[in-house]
């Protein structure tokens, strides 16, 4: 699809977007949103003509890129067949993603609630896991994100919690390993497991192991920062929960669905936990969808025992409809392979050779098609390129990325002082090396503001 220029047509979209529409997470009058015309695979266009290749699939959802015409022409056939129905029917699009998602899954996660995204099926994973256990209290990570909703976002662990936290949602957070800024003084991946897990078990028994539900964590915590946790960390929380009979729960919205270059990230730590949550790239973002995976156990608990929650959209035929079709179509193209393969061999020595040449650069972690840059401003210190949270002039500096990422032809994900690369799966080796020259030219601005 070639973008078309249309001027006054951005504008008229523009106009009603800053007289309606209320946006997320923002400032409504200090925003200038982008007017979208049209997007494929790894592109999308303005108005004007400007082609940007998606460095953030979105907001880490678009796993097969846009307008995949199978996922397109599989929506289409269902609005056609049966667009809607209620979900306490059995219907086959919803049977047939139920079926797909849990012969992925790891273990016995092979009942799946459906919701109508990553946030509800948090919410509703806690709901079980309390349910379940009959205790109360939840753990979960700094540097995490969970989701916008009142009890996800309370158990996210960055400043989009502030606003919303009154110490009443049950939610206790703690310290997960992260070596490159250890809260535990550790100099090795051995040292930061061993130190991170006897934080999290001293945790625990302060906080009284018969008063605590669940621990959630996100298998690679995304927003917050793709910190590939270290060795034996995941497979040490597993048995911290089994020694005191608490619910594990992976989040898995960002991280599933290939994005790590697996189906599940839990398999790159050889892990099953007893709930797993999934949105996102379960059907590339085309129709919202959502879920939690279940385990045996916890699926045995509502048995006989009504689970007192539900969705008016739970598994909605056409988010299930794009699902089966995203998920066929990962199988069939060998997108999970792709981005297992290009990560390895163009991605990561792509981002290596940035940091070589770049003293913004601080680090770069991650695996399969999700990773990030830490900018700093001195490498012999770690200062961050701004601060914690910066706004305004504080943040110049990766405003200034940003800026010039955009102007070299890339959308870039810019989040705090880190700019993540996260296009979509099947993006191609010649398009890696595009965003990776534009980057190279952006981190050439980040520089300026080192030290």
């Amino acid at each position: 699809m070639t973008p078309q220029s249309s001027p006054q047509a951005g504008a008229a979209v523009k106009a009603a977007d800053r007289a309606h529409v209320f946006h997320s997470w923002s400032a409504q009058e200090l925003i200038d949103p982008l007017a979208v015309a049209g997007a494929e695979g790894s592109y999308f266009w303005d108005y004007d003509g400007k082609r940007y290749l998606d460095l953030t699939s979105g907001l880490v959802y678009a796993n097969i890129g846009y307008q995949h015409p199978k996922v397109v022409a599989a929506i289409q056939e269902q609005a056609a067949h049966l667009t809607t129905f209620a979900p306490a029917f059995a219907v086959e699009a919803r049977s047939e993603a139920a079926r797909l998602i849990a012969e992925r899954t790891p273990g016995d996660l092979d009942k799946i609630f459906f919701t109508n995204g990553g946030a509800d099926a948090v919410e509703h994973a806690v709901r079980m896991a309390r349910l379940h256990t009959g205790r109360a209290k939840v753990l979960s990570a700094y540097r995490s994100y969970h989701g916008g909703t009142q009890q996800a976002v309370n158990l996210t662990g960055d400043p989009r919690r502030w606003a919303s936290d009154s110490a009443t949602a049950g939610v206790v957070h703690f310290w997960a390993p992260y070596l490159y800024r250890s809260r535990f003084y550790a100099e090795t991946e051995e040292q930061e497991t061993a130190r991170a897990l006897e934080h999290l078990e001293t945790t625990i028994a302060f906080e009284g192991p018969g008063t605590i539900a669940a621990i959630i964590l996100e298998t690679v915590p995304g927003t917050a920062g793709i910190m590939v946790p270290p060795p034996g960390y995941l497979a040490g929380v597993r048995r911290l929960c089994d020694q005191y009979g608490i619910v594990f729960v992976l989040d898995e919205v960002m991280a599933g669905f290939g994005r790590t270059g697996e189906w599940f990230a839990a398999d790159l730590f050889d892990v099953t936990p007893d709930l797993m949550t999934f949105a996102k790239g379960v059907n590339s973002g085309y129709v919202p969808l959502g879920g939690v995976a279940i385990s045996g156990a916890i699926a045995e608990t509502f048995a006989r025992r009504p689970y007192p929650g539900g969705l008016t959209y739970s598994g909605h035929p056409l988010a299930c409809a794009a699902a089966v079709a995203t998920i066929n179509v990962m199988a069939e193209e060998g997108i999970v392979e792709n981005a297992k393969n290009l990560g390895a061999t163009v991605v990561e020595p792509g981002l290596r050779e940035l940091a070589e040449r770049h003293a913004c650069v601080g680090e770069v972690r991650g695996v399969g098609m999700f990773w990030a840059l830490e900018l700093v401003k001195n490498r012999g210190t770690r200062e961050p390129l701004v601060p914690y949270n910066a706004a305004g002039e504080a943040n110049a500096a990766m405003a200034a990325f940003g800026a010039a990422a955009k102007k070299a032809g890339v959308w870039p994900f810019v989040n705090m002082n880190r700019t993540h690369f996260v296009p979509p799966l099947n993006v191609s080796e010649s398009e890696i090396k595009e965003g990776l020259a534009a980057l190279d030219t952006a981190l050439s601005v980040a520089d300026e503001y080192t030290d």
